[in-house]
């Protein structure tokens, strides 16, 4: 029963993630996800800096 109760929480909360149907991480090529990745490293970079500036 407690193994049941484990893998409970991870599919609620893969549901309340995607907002958009249709839209997964995982339909991206791994190019786009390598992409996608170094914006989102560029923009915590930039706030970073921003906090310290």
């Amino acid at each position: 029963m407690a193994h049941a109760h484990d893998h409970g929480h991870s599919h609620a909360a893969s549901h309340a993630v995607s907002e958009v149907p249709g839209w997964s991480l995982l339909r991206l090529s791994a190019w786009s996800r390598m992409g996608l990745a170094g914006v989102v490293v560029v923009l915590l970079w930039m706030a970073t800096l921003a906090v310290i500036a």
